[in-house]
């Protein structure tokens, strides 16, 4: 009989379906059983407090929500909260009620998503975090360092018992480009240290300290995810990275190595033994956790979900990068979105105004996807960049028509959204939803179980 490394699930009161992961191993002369709790890095485990080397990443706009976090923590997990979308006073209130929850030291983090078009918003959010001390923050969608996210890092610098420089702040950085795992994998940038500095933003001991740590802690790995993606392949990110890692960290003289974790198509057990396979120090799951019960997006959304298998999604544009083609993975059972959200695109690409598009189009855009004209859209876009305090790109529309065009086909997105959280029944087919194919494999592997509603 072949003996194996057996995947042992700690024991719990939640009915789980009775899979068992068994891979071969016919040169060992007995069964070793893996327990959970001893899946990946141990110093990652121990560097967060976590019993498991498992996190849960944030969705946007709150989907990842404050009960979402509150329940990672209190299984000994890890989840970081949504932020993406949201007002600072919406941030705020869910801070605080995560802090007040979780008072006997439990791990939880914040979601920080970097803000090309407003940096301002940016540095209000890392100020927010300061002021409430949030001790560990997942960075996202950063393409290089910004003056917001060296505050952050430089805020908690202190020397440790061994006279090593640590930080009382953690930064685990989503990626998913070599380029920018590197960025994330050196010191400070000189020029944005000397910028804080003048500003008075930080102190010059705190300056001479951030040459002397890493801008992260960890990394993320993030191949094909739901939401935004550069479609990667796990198989390929991780060892990349990974050799990336190694690479620069055997050139500095640094006391500390970021651990290296995976995420994105990570929906079954079998797809996390995988990943620990590989050699990821931790794993991070997103889409599949909108079906829980404290995800914070409509029964409706959640209804639809968990019916998808893993060829219902798509790729369509990104709603804040539209101009720049970047790609979000969505639902497409039961919806238009992607292709309508695709259509969006292709028109922008092609022509240089609302007004040179043909008639038929035109009215094809406000009847079906928008179900408002151009001009009520536009009223509804003005308003919202006068009351955050975007007067120029209201100015810049009014020369640029192309720019216009794009202002008010972004709109859609944002509508998408809200109807998607709402569970606007009346108008399903213009959900946008963030999702991968894990949630597809997660609905295939509890088939038939308690945990699949009826």
């Amino acid at each position: 009989m072949p003996h194996s490394v057996k995947l042992v699930t700690p024991t719990s009161n939640t009915e789980v379906p009775d899979h068992t992961i068994n891979t071969p191993l016919p040169h060992l002369s007995q069964e070793f059983c893996i327990t959970a709790d001893s899946l990946g890095s141990y110093e990652f485990r121990q560097a967060y407090g976590l019993k498991y080397a498992y996190l849960s990443g944030a969705m946007y706009r709150g989907i990842a929500s404050k009960e979402l976090v509150v329940a990672m923590a209190n299984a000994g997990l890890m989840g970081f909260l949504g932020t993406g979308g949201c007002s600072l006073d919406q941030i705020e209130n869910d801070l605080l009620h995560i802090q007040h929850a979780l008072t006997t030291g439990q791990a939880y983090g914040l979601n920080l998503v970097c803000n090309l078009n407003d940096p301002a918003h940016e540095m209000a959010l890392v100020s927010l975090y300061l002021k409430y001390a949030v001790p560990c923050i997942e960075a996202a969608a950063f393409i290089s360092m910004t003056p917001a996210l060296v505050l952050y890092r430089v805020s908690g610098l202190y020397r440790d018992t061994d006279n090593q420089v640590a930080s009382h702040y953690k930064i685990i950085a989503k990626v998913s480009r070599p380029e920018v795992a590197n960025a994330f994998l050196q010191p400070a940038p000189l020029r944005i240290i000397e910028q804080l500095l003048r500003r008075g933003q930080i102190t010059p001991e705190q300056a001479k300290m951030s040459q002397s740590i890493l801008m992260c802690d960890d990394i993320c790995v993030e191949a094909d995810s739901g939401g935004h993606t550069d479609q990667g392949q796990p198989s390929v990110l991780l060892p990349a990275i990974q050799s990336l890692r190694d690479s620069v960290v055997s050139a500095q003289p640094f006391a500390h190595a970021p651990r290296i974790g995976l995420a994105g198509g990570i929906g079954t057990p079998t797809s996390a033994a995988a990943a620990f396979i590989m050699g990821a120090d931790f794993i991070m799951t997103g889409s599949i956790n909108q079906c829980t019960v404290e995800a914070a997006t409509s029964d409706v959304v959640k209804d639809m979900l968990q019916s998808i298998n893993v060829q219902d999604t798509d790729y369509a544009p990104a709603g804040d990068m539209f101009e720049l083609g970047s790609k979000v993975q969505v639902l497409k059972k039961g919806v238009f979105f992607p292709a309508r959200a695709n259509k969006l695109f292709q028109l922008y690409q092609q022509y240089d105004s609302i007004n040179a598009l043909p008639t038929t189009i035109q009215t094809q855009l406000q009847e079906k996807f928008f179900k408002k004209s151009f001009d009520e859209v536009w009223q509804e876009v003005a308003q919202y960049l006068t009351q955050t305090d975007r007067a120029n790109d209201i100015i810049k529309a009014q020369t640029d028509t192309k720019y216009k065009m794009a202002r008010i086909f972004r709109w859609y997105f944002s509508y998408s959204m809200k109807l998607a959280f709402a569970g606007t029944t009346q108008d399903k087919v213009n959900f946008q939803v963030h999702t991968g194919p894990a949630l597809g494999a997660f609905n295939q592997w509890v088939k038939g179980s308690k945990l699949m509603r009826n």
